[in-house]
């Protein structure tokens, strides 16, 4: 006995029938919902994989470091090497540590790019395996992988938690979901513009002109900063390389040690590019309490036994050289303005370098949230105070790139509506029918196109377009010869004077 037809459902495609499921139909029964509990399971599977490859490989980076140092700085059990390895990936998160000295903050950045790289893949097999027809469900799909990544990251916490070392839950959990959240989401928008045939640069068309121009001129002034922070730490570093290698053989680390020793330095080098910018805008950053080191002089103290610092410059007066850098907020400036007013010019001039200092802000903000970022407490009192000033950077910044911008956006908005080009003269054919105005010198002809709605014709007063010459310019234009020759034009003859060849007056 065969069962009872169920209710109708409601299908979305080519084979729909038009009907709506009935009031008392569950959710559950749509292939909607359907879609959607397999984008929330596919995302935790995402989730987990990600998680799961990051925290194998760190494990495995513990291993090797745990045979060839000393037991003592792991731990004597395997499993302290494991919870080390979880602590490790927490780090990588940028999450904070309770240690007994203090907190740990200062952590490197670098170490971000492994579970980013992990969660931009997990992102893009989540857009093959669920059904996403719009570009809009990207954010759907980052939100189921990020939901189930920030409550790993909240149990790795716990279980990484000792005596001396407690990880910040709360900030595990923040920080998990916007990393998921940003890199899976890039991963599912990078799969489905792919699959679509989309150019990442058509995505700019989506938003409008003056937030899109806004957009580009406070990244383009980051940029500008940003490589000239690099530049600093990059000159810095082949000057002293030489310290460099002779305070690294005195460390004696080994081959094992020694590798490490510059992945981690290798790690370390996003957050020198963002302390060289701060030294580049002016605040300069700290290496502890009452230290400075930035172009109005510099002031150290005792510094942690690492390669790298070697290329911080000896206490005194800043080198002569390096206070050439502080040209690039303005070069920054400069530049964002410029670039803001391209694609969305004023009509006005007065509103332009309104736009150069709301560029300036927005550059002064991103510029603080990275030195947030990159500085931190390294745990003692001693060196409670390590890396920028948020608050003192983004301030110097916002006022030096928004001035900069100011200008350069008034400048560049005043040339292109000084050099905006003439409307286009209409094309003429050089043969037309009769009534066709015969070809004027320069200074008389109209710069525009005229077009009227039909009236009824009239000859001598209308040309076959119907515009009423004599109604508009009081005068008209009348063709030669008989209407049947419709193959030449020749010049129109003034009224009540037949016969004589038809010139302007």
């Amino acid at each position: 006995m065969s069962a009872p037809p169920g209710p109708p459902v409601h299908r979305d495609g080519p084979h729909a029938t038009g009907r709506r499921p009935p009031a008392g139909t569950p959710a559950a029964a749509t292939p909607v919902s359907e879609d959607a509990r397999k984008l929330y399971a596919s995302g935790g599977l995402g989730a987990a994989w990600a998680a799961g490859i990051g925290l194998a490989t760190l494990t495995t980076l513990m291993l090797v470091g745990w045979v060839a140092a000393p037991h003592a700085s792991f731990g004597e059990d395997i499993g302290d090497v494991f919870r080390v390895a979880v602590q490790a990936w927490l780090v990588g998160h940028h999450v904070g540590v309770e240690i007994p000295g203090g907190h740990l903050g200062f952590l490197p950045i670098g170490l971000v790019v492994l579970p980013g790289l992990l969660l931009y893949r997990a992102g893009q097999w989540l857009a093959r395996s669920c059904h996403l027809p719009r570009l809009r469900h990207a954010f759907r799909a980052a939100l189921a992988l990020a939901g189930p990544y920030a409550a790993i990251a909240g149990t790795l916490a716990l279980v990484g938690r000792t005596e001396d070392v407690r990880p910040d839950m709360t900030q595990s959990l923040i920080d998990g979901f916007v990393l998921a959240f940003l890199a899976g989401g890039l991963g599912v928008l990078r799969r489905l513009l792919k699959d679509k045939g989309i150019a990442w640069r058509q995505l700019s068309g989506i938003m409008p002109a003056r937030p899109r121009s806004l957009l580009a001129g406070t990244l383009s002034a980051t940029a500008v900063l940003l490589a000239v922070g690099a530049l600093l730490f990059l000159v810095a570093l082949a000057t002293s390389f030489g310290e460099v290698v002779e305070m690294t053989r005195g460390l004696e680390p080994g081959p094992v040690g020694g590798v490490l020793l510059a992945l981690l330095q290798l790690l370390y080098l996003p957050n020198a590019v963002i302390f060289g910018m701060s030294y580049a805008a002016g605040p300069g950053f700290a290496l502890g309490t009452g230290t400075a080191v930035a172009p109005t002089g510099v002031v150290l103290g005792p510094l942690p036994h690492l390669p790298v610092l070697a290329v911080l410059p000896d206490s005194g007066p800043a080198p002569i050289l390096s206070l050439f850098a502080l040209i690039a907020p303005f070069l920054a400036g400069g530049i964002g303005g410029v670039l803001t007013v391209r694609s969305a010019p004023t009509a006005v001039s007065e509103a332009a370098p309104l736009w150069g200092v709301v560029c300036g802000l927005l550059t002064g903000a991103l510029c603080a949230a990275l030195a947030l970022l990159a500085g931190g407490p390294l745990g003692t009192q001693r060196l409670a105070e390590v890396g920028p000033s948020p608050w003192q950077v983004g301030l110097v910044v916002a006022l030096e790139v928004g001035v900069a911008a100011a200008v350069a956006a008034w400048f560049a908005n005043w040339r292109h509506i000084r050099v905006r080009p003439e409307p286009a003269e209409p094309a003429t054919e050089p043969e037309r029918t009769r009534g066709t105005w015969a070809r004027r010198p320069r200074s008389l002809r109209i710069p525009f196109p005229l077009r009227w709605p039909q009236k009824a014709r009239r000859r001598g007063s209308h040309d076959e377009d119907g515009e009423d010459a004599e109604g508009l310019y009081g005068i008209s234009y009348e063709a030669d010869g008989p209407s049947a020759d419709r193959d030449t034009a020749v010049p129109a003859s003034r009224p009540g004077k037949e016969g004589d060849a038809g010139t302007d007056r």
